[in-house]
């Protein structure tokens, strides 16, 4: 057998050459690249399924294959984020800046996973025992039945694995985990790779879930190849700002339920309280309305969600005004006002922008562009909107507004907190509004002659 060549991999985006170079050309970090082994071995040959080397036909899958049973913790917002609760044999990838609560949430799932009848193992590779359980005095959960182990060599975790074949395992971190196979250090690009692709194999063959802990790069995402979120069937952010209490657990890949769900957490001295209304809880701070401050009524997942949007715009000193943006695409900022200036004629040069989105939660829909324009407007002009008016609505280059989808689920939840009055676009589908009073607004000119009288 021909001897295998060492590569040499980037530990920063796992791009694979066949010499060292200073710098990535996949990705332009300098002295990220180093060498590493082969694998000493390739896949062993068991498969995952139960069809190995022949086929079914599509139509037998559904007389054969029960959906797969799920196990709810009875913590709500996780269940949700989940598709509904945990399913046997599926591998969870859990993601989050460091000190946001990702082992706070963690252990609380554990425990209240175990005391729905699961057997549990919890394994940390980057705390001492006697800390974990220091925790779970401090959350109240030290009578939960969780098994706990500390260690970080992947053979010995498979092989106690293997051993207990517990219902649920919850290994924190992946980037800690050391397969002995693979000739680099913990944290590397081929030692992530590899613990995933161990463990996740591992969920598949005994029926055992597995939840990952994955460390977060600067730019927010799992830190590692890319090819671990694909080995995955779940894949949780757990987002928030350190200067809010509200964190955020939002499912960007779910192969058991709806993408982009959101579970909504706030961080007590006692960890994680769900929050069961978070429109309530997102505008619990909102005082008398004032100029820069719109209220829109989104989709996040499957639920409706009220968030304030908050705009100032004050003269510059400086020849570039600046832009800043908190929770939104800074660059649909930039659309925006660009529009406002060519279609509207309303222009923000010489001024500089601020804009932030309240209570830390991050917007991505662009059914928010029409709030923004409208606290943007706000903000110049000096003027409020009435304090029990919703705005939501998609604005295209040519400065016409865009129908949203889901706009009845958006009103009924605006009209259940009490706002009487929406601005949306026309041509939208808005079902039954109640007794709430809709604003229809064809383009964007309209909108801005309407409501601010100006343009």
């Amino acid at each position: 057998m021909a001897k295998a060549a060492a590569r040499f991999v980037c530990q920063s985006c796992g791009a694979v050459t066949s010499k060292w170079s200073g710098r990535c050309e996949a990705c332009g970090e300098w002295n990220s690249v180093a060498e590493e082994a082969p694998l000493s071995q390739g896949p062993s040959g068991k498969t995952l399924g139960q069809s190995r080397g022949r086929t079914l036909p599509l139509s037998d899958l559904s007389a054969k294959e029960a959906p797969p049973p799920r196990t709810a913790c009875r913590i709500d917002e996780l269940d949700r984020v989940l598709g509904g609760g945990l399913v046997p044999a599926s591998a969870v990838l859990v993601g989050g800046d460091p000190g946001i609560g990702k082992s706070t949430l963690l252990l609380q799932g554990a425990a209240a996973f175990a005391r729905a009848g699961l057997k549990v193992v919890y394994i940390s590779g980057e705390e001492a025992s006697a800390q974990v359980r220091l925790r779970a005095q401090r959350l109240g959960l030290q009578d939960a039945p969780v098994q706990l182990a500390t260690e970080t060599n992947l053979r010995n975790i498979l092989t106690t694995l293997d051993e207990h074949r517990p219902d649920l395992a919850i290994v924190d971190s992946i980037q800690t985990m050391w397969a002995d196979n693979v000739d680099s250090a913990p944290g590397s690009v081929s030692q992530v790779r590899a613990s995933a692709h161990e463990l996740t194999t591992f969920a598949k063959r005994t029926g055992s879930s597995v939840v990952m802990v994955g460390h977060v790069t600067k730019d927010g995402q799992i830190a590692g190849p890319r090819v671990v979120e694909h080995m995955v069937d779940t894949v949780l952010y757990f987002e928030g700002e350190r200067g809010h209490q509200f964190r955020i657990l939002r499912s960007v890949k779910n192969r058991f339920g709806p993408a982009d769900e959101i579970g909504v957490f706030e961080m007590t001295g006692g960890g994680l309280a769900e929050v069961t209304n978070p429109s309530a809880l997102f505008l619990s701070e909102r005082g008398e309305p004032s100029p820069g401050s719109v209220v829109f009524a989104g989709i996040e997942g499957t639920r409706p969600v009220l968030v304030e949007f908050q705009a100032l715009v004050a003269p510059t000193p400086h020849s570039q005004p600046r832009r800043s943006v908190v929770g939104w695409d800074g660059s649909r900022l930039a659309m925006i006002l660009a529009v406002l200036e060519s279609r509207c004629g309303i222009p923000f040069s010489g001024l500089d922008v601020y804009l932030n989105v309240a209570g830390g939660l991050r917007v991505s829909e662009p059914a928010a562009d029409l709030a923004v324009a409208a606290a943007l407007l706000s903000a110049r002009e000096d003027v409020s909107l009435p304090p029990e008016t919703v705005v939501f609505g998609e604005i295209s280059l040519s400065g016409a507004l865009r129908p949203v989808s889901q706009s009845e689920n958006r009103l009924k939840e605006a009209q259940k907190l009490g706002f009487s009055t929406a601005i949306l676009p026309k041509g939208g589908k808005p079902g039954s509004a109640g007794d709430m009073t809709l604003s229809l607004m064809g383009d964007l000119t309209t909108f801005v002659g309407d409501v601010f009288g100006a343009g």
